[in-house]
């Protein structure tokens, strides 16, 4: 019980945070945003600490990372010149130069890495940002999402717990099962419906076809997460959100729904 109250505290917290965020302002959002991504860089970067295959430097890491999401909001905001942007990829092949001095026995793994972390987590947050630009108070587009998004996660768990028979993934996830994937889509199906009835520019089939490509993206977002931890023998990212466990064990089913979900609203527009 004490467990389930944590978890329930942590998560309105969270919750609230991300919502009131997104409601208030572009800044707010653009600073909520910037912090969670520099924990979720800290926590991947700090997953391979242990690991005798990976020698990553944080600082080195995080620092091109960091330049590179700055560059993405500056020429978005247009507080720097479009042609910045292109200054992205000298950036990257510096960073992977970085290995010709650190004398690591995997300089392939750790290049991987570092750039698996621009994609699997710059671009994400970079397109929540973005995608609450695109917004406004009558059709809070990154809202929609997040509340779809922990729809499925909801109630993809609650009707696996309660009906769930047919594992769905046992070799990276056993708990997950059919019919609480169904059952997830089922409910997110709902709530698009809703969600269209307060968002009056986007019509019921943008945000049905939204719920029906965010689901399957949530569920597969989820799993990767589980592939990761699973490889490297843990149970959680991190702990530094009590009773849920790190920032990617949150945002893992939002990592991979995100960009799937923009590219439906760049299309649809």
């Amino acid at each position: 019980m004490n467990n389930i109250l944590l978890r329930a505290l942590t998560g309105s917290v969270f919750i609230s945070l991300i919502i009131g965020s997104l409601w208030w302002n572009n800044i707010t959002t653009l600073l909520i945003m910037s912090l969670f991504l520099i924990l979720g860089l800290i926590e991947f970067f700090k997953l391979f600490k242990e690991n005798k295959n990976v020698s990553i430097s944080i600082g080195i890491a995080l620092t091109g990372n960091l330049l590179i999401f700055g560059i993405l909001i500056g020429t978005m905001l247009e507080i720097i010149p479009g042609k910045t942007f292109s200054l992205i990829f000298p950036i990257l092949f510096l960073v992977f130069l970085t290995e010709l001095w650190r004398k690591t026995q995997n300089p392939l793994i750790n290049i991987g890495l570092m750039t698996f972390s621009v994609f699997y987590l710059i671009v994400p947050f970079f397109l929540v940002i973005a995608l609450n630009r695109m917004s406004d108070h009558q059709n809070p587009l990154a809202i929609g999402m997040f509340l779809l998004i922990w729809t499925n996660d909801t109630f993809a768990y609650l009707s696996g717990r309660f009906f769930g028979r047919t594992k769905l993934f046992e070799r990276i996830s056993p708990k997950k099962t059919w019919e609480g994937t169904i059952g997830g889509i089922f409910f997110t199906i709902g709530v698009a419906y809703l969600i269209s009835l307060w968002c009056i520019d986007y019509s019921l089939s943008f945000w049905i076809i939204a719920s029906l490509i965010i689901a399957p993206c949530s569920i597969f977002g989820d799993l990767l997460e589980s592939l990761f931890k699973r490889s490297l023998n843990i149970k959680d990212s991190g702990n530094i959100l009590p009773g849920h466990g790190g920032i990617l064990d949150r945002f893992d089913a939002a990592l991979f729904a995100i960009p799937f979900f923009y590219c439906w609203v760049v299309f649809y527009s």
